[in-house]
């Protein structure tokens, strides 16, 4: 058999990883020449820095009054257990797992904080667990989009607005990229390196109302770690939400932020990234229609990412091969389009049923991921005529 041609059209940003993602369009690191390096973050110039990064993403996220945004050390995983480890206790909680994340909050809050009374909603990756069996009289601890399974919650509208306990959001791959009902949350957390496209290593955390009456009146009966601790004597620690760092940022990370934050301005704010990211997903819809070897990972469309996108394999051919081959499958098809220099890191999440994951965030170009499918099909192409396929 001739391999098939190579298409002739590139994607100008081959950058279709889930995490650190795409930057904005346009970026170089000229965007970074302004950064405070050498400086300070306590200072008057580096807190001010720091303020503008939850200003700025107070105002375009729409976050309501009475919310508190502050900036914390170790990306999201961090802003996410400051959340368990300060706030889980008083209250039996459910925790939601359909894929690696959620089942990693499972294990946290059951195994390390040794909380009896909790309960593990679950399901297999491509799905949702009932979201009608949630109890809200309990604290609730989910994330929105399942980075590693492409699959979400459809809405806020399952979330109980009247609900006694708290709802801890894991929001990392859906701020800025979807629509999120703050009045059903309580606590949302997510990253720089995310929908954004920033740099590495900060998380951010934002706290409603009920989460910091919370955080004021009940003491875990745990030791909290310095990096986790938003109290002092019983009181918020107010300063962590004007820029007032637990530990030392990288200014450089802060000013590449701040680039992207000014670009979400500049294009219209979060209905542009809203509008850009449902761009991106239809064109990718459109594809899979139009492709009998793919299909998306989430049967149900309400409850597909149009962030994380994950796809699997149609084809029977593939179902006929054993688990080593299924495997090696998207690693050939990623290296080889690495090699081409048209697309990165674009392999399914390693406890994932084999399959590619595509980020198609606000910092993604439509064009790029139509230019991508051309190439995905070249790759299944050359894949598909060497069976069958070894690890």
């Amino acid at each position: 058999m001739v391999s098939p041609a190579p298409p002739r059209v590139r994607p100008a940003r081959p950058f279709f990883s889930s995490g650190p993602c795409a930057k904005r369009p346009g970026w170089s690191p000229d965007a970074l020449a302004g950064a405070l390096l050498g400086r300070s973050h306590r200072a008057p110039a580096g807190k001010a820095r720091l303020a503008e990064v939850i200003e700025r993403s107070r105002r375009i996220l729409g976050l309501p009054e009475g919310w508190r945004l502050g900036i914390v050390p170790a990306s999201d995983t961090g802003a996410v257990e400051m959340a368990l480890w300060s706030l889980l206790g008083p209250r039996g909680v459910d925790l939601l797992a359909w894929e690696n994340f959620g089942a990693g909050w499972a294990s946290d809050v059951v195994d390390h904080l040794g909380i009896g009374d909790a309960r593990v909603l679950s399901a297999a990756y491509g799905e949702l667990p009932d979201l009608a069996a949630v109890d809200f009289s309990r604290d609730v601890v989910f994330a929105w989009n399942g980075t590693t399974s492409g699959v979400r919650v459809p809405d806020g509208a399952w979330i109980d607005p009247d609900r006694e306990g708290l709802v801890i959001c894991d929001a990392t791959s859906a701020a800025f990229a979807m629509d999120l009902p703050w009045d059903r949350l309580d606590v949302a957390t997510w990253s720089w390196q995310k929908a954004m496209g920033g740099e590495a290593g900060h998380g951010m955390i934002a706290l409603g109302p009920r989460a910091a009456d919370r955080l004021e009146s009940y003491a875990p009966p745990w030791p909290i770690p310095k990096i986790f601790r938003l109290t002092s004597g019983g009181a918020l620690i107010e300063g962590i939400f004007r820029g007032e760092t637990i530990n030392t940022p990288s200014m450089l990370c802060v000013e590449d932020a701040l680039d992207g934050l000014r670009w979400a301005d500049e294009i219209g704010g979060l209905d542009a990234l809203l509008a850009r990211t449902s761009a991106n997903m239809a064109a990718i819809e459109r594809w899979v229609r139009a492709t009998p070897w793919i299909d998306f990972l989430a049967a149900v469309p309400a409850t597909r990412s149009p962030t994380s996108v994950c796809l699997g394999f149609a084809d029977p051919w593939f179902a006929a091969l054993d688990d080593s081959g299924k495997a090696a499958v998207p690693k050939r098809i990623e290296s080889m389009l690495e090699a081409e220099g048209v697309a990165c890191d674009i392999n399914g999440y390693r406890s994932a049923p084999p399959g590619l994951r595509i980020w198609a965030g606000p910092t993604v170009e439509t064009d790029d991921l139509e230019a991508l499918f051309a190439w995905l099909g070249w790759a299944w192409g050359r894949v598909r005529q060497g069976e069958p396929v070894a690890a």
